[in-house]
């Protein structure tokens, strides 16, 4: 929504309305250029103005897959979903279906919509405009990548792709330099031939743009409709009739940093009626001046009506309808939406007159567009974008937008919203200092700015009822005061910010107004925002001038002039042409030019500024007074965008900058370095991606040469300042990371993705560390952040599969660890030489039964890590399958379970097994070793590190240690209760089959049965003193009796695994209890085991009796 008056604009910022709204292939490299590289990088660090040009001039040494052990952790949120670009529903199975996310990737419900499952996670787009799926078969599935819009947030794509099982795995089919696609058309006739509408690049010329055809499933394309290398095609629809009937929307439009041009004479209305091969352009009754964005759609139930919805100069544009399949058209009424955004319509199954247009509020006309009504927006997101009507009903239909996904069964009186789809688009990202867990923070394309819980105490983990609004609309930039977490400062679009009270939820606009006599200001669409490091109460933002708060944003100063070049925005040509202000959509949902877009501060110096604008200058001041601007910048086109400014966190010397060049079809990485407060620069972009727009930078507060990069596919990090960067793949999907933080008190990397939420590293601390030396020892283990001890609560029961829950990380300890290479089994030696045989065409040796037996029993390498107290004394051993590179075992920071082992029979050597009590609080030191070969091999450690109690408990036990001792003495009643009941059981079955046995015994006298009877109920005595009476339905309906042993143990068992307080007096009373009535059962169960059962077996022996578990049969 365009934002056209001062009451609007309040509206915007009250939160009541908002703004309608590849990944790199890193090649491996010999071990010979990663020991020179490293050993270079390490014993003489590269000097940055020697570095070699970025683009791939350097590989990836550090090998992106040695670090798969540090995984990022989404954290949602689900409660606000993201914008949806298109549905692709199984025709046969409505539950069945498919969603394009706009910057989200594409996301399969086989239950409509009760789980998700992301499909399209890891291929070289997460930006998708378009679904189709095969009429003929639902596992075939075409994906349109770059959304089908022009707006001014917009992810790009690298062609159309194509699954055939369903989205389990996706082929890329070509197109890769379409960059947004906007539509695909299936022949239901011969499934092999599909059309793409593909738009071509909003930033720039040429490219694969036009409509295009294969008639061979995607192996071969032809383009069957080109424009211009400015005008692509955005929509392509069939005759259901006859699909060599085709009608095809063009659409010129262009968008940069300065402007937006929405429309042209190139746009306009194509129909063919012989598969593609012949054109023509349908004038008649449409505008016959310059169009923008065109949706089209045709009537399924009289294909002769199509309708289409044009945005145009002036008031020529509207909803026009044909009845005639094109010949003539009528102007129904003036009603159109944003080309930019919105003109996609969709036809009713059974009503012919029944249109919907999806848009801001989106409408629905019955009398083919002449008049329009509202569709519902009753608790429901505003700004829609992609619709499903169902066939069989149309009154129950699917509705996308920029809050997710909504369905309703009764025609849109009430929807039921898709709450489990993490797909916001974040634009930024902080994090405050509260405690226990701190607070990450966001602002957001179209739902506000919020914050929420990094992690919780819970096992299920953080709710979206966690969540909470700061400011509404589209939300930017957040800073929390870093002394008290409930004052946050949060935006939303154009700078309208406020100081939220988390107390109260009450919010005050601080915004920066004009000073009598001055011009409004210039504000950003995303506008800097933060809190300097050397007061807590000291804010900084800007327009096109920069602004100063000394009293949390009650009074502002204004502490610079305009800072931008001036530049007039029609100072250039845009698609070769000069454009009147009358353009289509000239600059509408455009922020103005010459803006303050990056600022920072030095956290080392006061008063030194740096402001990066939209038009390429970094300003810099030392005083918080006057300006000079920065140096050239070198191999950075002059004009480009500065997308984030670093000053260094250690020398007041270093600035870093980010630079945005893609609103001018320029994708590469422009991150450069100053050491001279700016004054010269050199590139450290190194062998960053070619194709990946930097972002953003964060710069490691304890290592100066551990940086971070976010770029438009992914997050690298560099451990030598930017000589050299590897990405960190594990966990996080193919993704813009439009900003990053840094919680320093817990060293975890905060991540604000554009279209999949938030990420989070949690403690990324060996990076800091890690170095060639370490990397080529046999093993290493790195510094163990102390952990936190608490009973994890439960959460809400019963709550379906649909209630969304981001996890925590792993509970307890956790381990990192690098391993230089794992030991090669017997078998993996010899299947390597045998493929190096077979490679040069000689002989291959064939093994013996003999070494194929011993391949067979060879145990394979295992890890230990070792647990000791302070003492020496071993508290718990854990065991891991061993993996190259840096990885990560977690210790539960209990000690091993005493319950009775549950075994298949075969040793498995990577089990730890069940664990029991907490250990005590303390110090406690982890070794590593490695088992190959029946040899253990001692690898890395001891490392020291301790166990914290959270302190998040009402009634803790006051004597910590006295709780654990009484909880070592219940373990061990444990295992020898628990482990005596288990045999008694054992037993019980053995005698049941003894009895059978000498039943089926002719030889066998009754005598002996009756013994084994006798003996078998003194066994069943025994196991009821055990377990008492077996329940109906509840132990409490049994008639009162004796309470069992394992009712007794049971409950207090309960007891210590759901609290820490101190056992209570009838916790204690049991355990007496159980330790006085269980040692007769003991030994009673003791004399059946050793005297009375291997007697009557000796019996059986002699009697001959077949065989029965347990006993020999005797060899004369």
């Amino acid at each position: 929504m365009s934002e056209t008056t001062s009451m609007g604009q309040k509206m915007i910022r009250a939160g009541h309305l908002s703004e309608g709204s590849l990944i790199a292939r890193i090649v491996p490299v010999s071990r010979l250029l990663f020991l020179l590289v490293m050993i270079f990088s390490i014993l003489q660090p590269l000097n940055a103005g020697a570095q070699k040009k970025q683009g791939g001039a350097l590989k990836d040494t550090l090998q992106s897959g040695k670090f798969n052990g540090l995984r990022f952790r989404s954290i949602g949120p689900a409660y606000c979903s993201g914008r949806i670009a298109d549905f692709a529903v199984n025709p046969k199975n409505h539950a069945h279906y498919l969603v394009a996310v706009a910057s989200g990737h594409i996301w399969k419900t086989v239950n409509a919509g009760t789980t998700w499952e992301p499909v399209f996670d890891n291929y070289g787009s997460y930006s998708i405009g378009c679904l189709a799926m095969d009429p003929e078969n639902p596992n075939v599935v075409w994906a349109g990548t770059g959304e089908n819009n022009h707006q001014r947030a917009l992810g790009y794509g690298d062609g159309v792709y194509k699954t055939t099982d369903g989205g389990k795995s996706w082929k890329n089919m070509g197109l890769k330099e379409s960059r947004q696609i906007g539509m695909i058309a299936i022949d239901p006739r011969n499934t092999n031939v599909v059309y793409v509408a593909a738009e071509g690049s909003v930033w720039g010329p040429s490219g694969d743009r036009g409509l295009y055809k294969t008639t061979d499933g995607g192996k071969t394309w032809s383009k069957v409709l080109n424009i211009s290398e400015h005008t692509g095609v955005n929509n392509v629809i069939m005759d259901p009739r006859n699909p060599d009937v085709l009608y095809a929307t063009s659409e010129q439009r262009r968008r940069h940093v300065f402007t937006k041009i929405g429309g042209g004479p190139e746009s306009g209305i194509w129909k063919s009626t012989d598969a593609g091969a012949n054109w023509e352009k349908l004038t008649s009754g449409l505008p016959g001046g310059d169009m923008g964005g065109i949706g089209i759609a045709i009537s399924p139930v009289n294909p002769d009506y199509v309708y289409a919805i044009i945005e145009a100069a002036g008031e020529s544009g509207g909803f026009f309808r044909t009845t005639d399949r094109g010949a003539s058209w009528t102007k129904m009424s003036g009603h159109t939406a944003q080309g930019q955004y919105y003109n996609e319509i969709y036809c009713d199954p059974k009503d012919v007159d029944k249109v919907y247009s999806v848009e801001t509020f989106s409408q629905l006309t019955e009398d083919g567009g002449k008049t329009w009504k509202g569709i519902s927006t009753k608790y429901r997101h505003v700004d829609d974008h992609a619709m499903w009507i169902d066939p069989s009903d149309t009154k129950h239909y699917l509705i996308g937008g920029d809050g997710g996904i909504y369905e309703t069964w009764d025609g849109g009186q009430d929807f039921h919203f898709k709450n489990n789809l993490p797909v916001t688009q974040f634009y930024r990202v902080n994090v405050d200092n509260s405690q226990p867990f701190y607070y990450v923070y966001g602002g957001t394309q179209d739902n506000n700015s919020m914050g929420g819980p990094s992690r919780n105490t819970s096992d299920y983990g953080v709710v979206n009822d966690e969540w909470f609004v700061t400011n509404g609309g589209d939300g930017f930039w957040t800073a929390v005061d870093p002394v008290d977490p409930n004052i946050v400062y949060a935006e939303a679009q154009y700078g309208n910010m406020v100081r939220y009270d988390r107390k109260s939820g009450e919010a005050m606009d601080i915004r920066p107004e004009p000073r009598k006599g001055e011009e409004t200001y210039k504000w950003y669409w995303n506008t800097p925002l933060f809190i300097s490091k050397h007061s807590h109460t000291r804010l900084y933002t800007a327009a096109n001038k920069v602004f100063r708060s000394d009293d949390r944003g009650n009074t502002w100063q204004v502490i610079s002039e305009d800072l931008t070049t001036g530049t007039d925005r029609n100072t250039w040509p845009v698609m070769g042409k000069y454009w009147s202000v009358d353009a289509v959509a000239k600059d509408v949902s455009t922020s103005l030019y010459g803006l303050i877009v990056s600022l920072d501060e030095s956290p080392v110096k006061e008063n030194l500024i740096y402001a990066g604008t939209d038009d390429g200058l970094i300003q810099i001041s030392e005083d918080a007074k006057t300006w000079s601007r920065a140096g050239k910048f070198p191999g950075v086109p002059e004009f480009t965008f500065v997308s984030d400014i670093l000053a260094s966190r250690f020398d007041e010397n270093v600035v870093f900058a980010a630079f945005d060049n893609i609103k001018r079809d320029d994708f590469k990485p422009y991150l450069l370095k100053s050491s001279d407060k700016g004054r010269t620069w050199v590139s450290i972009a190194s062998n960053l991606p070619e194709n990946g727009t930097v972002h953003t930078i964060v710069q490691d507060h304890v290592n100066p040469d551990l940086l971070f990069a976010g770029t438009e596919f992914g997050v690298f990090f560099s451990i030598d300042g930017g000589g050299q960067w590897t990405q960190l793949k594990n966990g996080l999907p193919t993704i813009a990371v439009k900003d990053m933080v840094i919680q320093e008190r817990e060293n975890d990397l905060v991540l604000a993705t554009f279209g999949r939420g938030f990420y989070i590293l949690d403690n990324y601390t060996p990076l800091r560390t890690v170095n060639k030396p370490i990397m080529d020892s046999p093993a290493h283990l790195f510094e163990v952040k102390d952990a936190l001890m608490f009973v994890e609560s439960g959460g809400k029961y019963g709550q379906g599969s649909s209630y969304y829950a981001a996890k925590n990380p792993e509970f307890g300890a956790t381990f990192s660890w690098w391993l230089k290479e794992v030991p090669k089994t017997l078998r993996e030696v010899r299947q390597e030489k045998e493929k190096e045989l077979f490679k040069k065409g000689e002989r291959i040796p064939q093994p013996t039964e003999e070494e194929l037996r011993t391949e067979e029993r060879e145990i394979p390498p295992y890890l230990i890590f070792t647990v000791t107290d302070e003492a020496g004394s071993v508290v718990r051993r854990l065991y891991s399958r061993p993996s190259e590179g840096l990885n990560r075992t977690t210790w539960d920071l209990r000690y091993a379970g005493t319950f009775p082992v549950q075994s298949d029979g075969k040793f498995d050597p990577f089990r730890t097994g069940n664990s029991g009590l907490f250990v005590m609080p303390g110090k406690y030191l982890v070794s590593m070793s490695m088992v190959s070969g029946g040899v253990t091999t001692p690898l890395a450690g001891p490392v020291t590190f301790n166990a914290v109690v959270l302190n998040n408990t009402t009634l803790p036990a006051e004597d910590r240690a006295a709780l654990v001792a009484f909880q070592n003495q219940v373990a061990a009643l444990i295992r020898i209760v628990q482990g005596t009941d288990a045999y008694a059981e054992e037993l019980s079955e053995r005698l049941g089959g003894m009895i059978q046995a000498v039943h089926q015994t002719p030889s066998a006298s009754p005598e002996l049965s009756g013994k084994l009877m006798t003996l078998k109920k003194e066994l069943d005595d025994i196991l009821y003193a055990f377990n008492g009476k077996q329940p109906k339905a509840s132990r409490e309906e049994n008639p009162p009796a004796q309470a069992s042993i394992n009712d007794r143990l049971g409950n207090i068992i309960y007891a210590f695994y759901a609290s820490t307080s101190a056992p209570t007096s009838t916790q204690k009373r049991s355990y007496d209890i159980i330790r006085e009535e269980f040692p007769p059962l003991h030994t009673r169960l003791k004399k059946i085991s050793e005297t009375d059962l291997p007697q009557l077996e000796k019996e059986m022996e002699k009697a001959g009796v077949p065989y029965t578990p347990g006993r020999l049969p005797e060899w004369e």
